[in-house]
């Protein structure tokens, strides 16, 4: 006779282990309004929104590591890709606020303002006015000095820009590399005005001596050994913090703005300006970033000391690059300022941004 009890049926106990993400207590865990890191600010900027963890890192969000990986090393955004060390790279902000709306609206301006400044300098005729010496300076030095911008653009800025550990630094590297690759552009354009203005302006100058003009030489080195530097860290301060201050603003700030309007030429400085005015932001983020590093509770001293040590090696190359141009100070006819005069302002400007880093300043300076 079969059994008419009921079966009693078993279930396993459910078990809450507070392990998973959701269990986990971030700066806006008690705040109607979410947020899952710490914003510069009371509020989080739509800057800070769009960056800010953007980026993977197993430290903070990914508890299971990395979620790829590279056959011949490891996965992510290894910090092992610079020297330099930070107790947390993630506190790093733009204090430019780029991202991707930023550059399309900036870079319009200074286009635009390119433009009708090419456009009014056409209607003018403005350069049937310049001397024969311009019109040589022009064309071979502004004109190498395109392959300049270009180099970095392309080969260093836009090469290290995925090298970061945070979405901030990448972002800001790459729209540095936007900034270099549009003046660069900029300056072509430029060359092909001129060539068809009908003053003998020679367009093709410039490939010339970016080769083999011994001025030049020294620069074209620099630019070219920059590329081969695999430390992300490195390569920007070696070109933003070192061969920028003693090489890129020599020429275009102590030399190029100092000199078109006293030869007639009102429209160089203006597109020129455009560069400065570009390395004048990009200088305030990597200004941030190494004053970060400089001042960590850890790992500051050790950076001070790895800095020096970049420093002993790029410092000498920049000034020789530097020094190597003092032939081209006398090619204009009217030379308002002398290269010692030049130089002596760009070192100025380097020693108080080391300053500024609390780094000491290299013996080299004062040879």
């Amino acid at each position: 006779m079969a059994s008419t009890e009921a079966k009693v049926r078993s279930f396993p106990g459910i078990e809450f282990t507070d392990s998973e993400a959701g269990a986990l207590e971030f700066p806006s865990s008690t705040s109607r309004t979410y947020n899952y890191y710490q914003p510069a600010r009371r509020r989080a900027s739509i800057y800070e929104d769009v960056t800010v963890d953007v980026q993977p890192d197993p430290d903070r969000h990914l508890t299971q590591g990395w979620i790829y990986g590279f056959a011949n090393g490891p996965g992510g955004y290894p910090h092992e890709w610079t020297a330099a060390k930070s107790s947390n790279w993630h506190v790093f902000r733009d204090p430019n606020e780029e991202w991707n709306q930023t550059i399309y609206r900036n870079n319009s301006a200074v286009v635009h303002q390119v433009e009708l400044c090419l456009q009014n300098a056409k209607r003018a005729r403005a350069y049937e006015a310049w001397n024969p010496s311009w019109i040589t300076f022009v064309q071979r030095n502004l004109g190498a000095w395109m392959h300049v911008e270009n180099g970095l653009g392309l080969h260093v800025y836009t090469a290290i820009q995925r090298s970061g550990p945070t979405n901030m630094i990448n972002t800001a590297v790459a729209v540095n590399a936007a900034h270099k690759l549009r003046f660069a552009q900029d300056l072509a354009l430029y060359n092909l005005d001129l060539s068809e203005a009908g003053v003998g302006f020679d367009g093709e100058a410039h490939i010339e001596v970016w080769k083999n003009a011994a001025e030049w030489q020294p620069t074209r080195e620099v630019v070219e050994r920059l590329t081969a530097v695999e430390d992300w860290c490195q390569l920007l301060f070696a070109s933003n913090i070192v061969f920028e201050q003693l090489v890129g603003s020599l020429f275009r700030s102590e030399l190029i703005m100092q000199i078109s309007a006293r030869n007639g030429d009102y429209i160089t400085p203006t597109i020129v300006g455009t560069g400065e005015h570009d390395y004048d932001r990009d200088l305030s983020y990597t200004r941030n970033l190494f004053r970060l590093l400089t001042r960590d509770e850890k790992f500051g001293d050790s950076n001070k000391e790895l800095f020096g040590q970049w420093m002993s090696v790029w410092v000498p190359r920049a000034l020789d690059a530097a020094k190597a141009l003092q032939p081209i100070w006398s090619q204009p006819s009217d030379k308002a300022v002398t290269f010692a005069h030049s130089l002596e302002a760009a070192t100025s400007k380097f020693r108080s941004l080391l300053a500024d880093l609390e780094i000491d300043a290299p013996k080299e300076l004062d040879q």
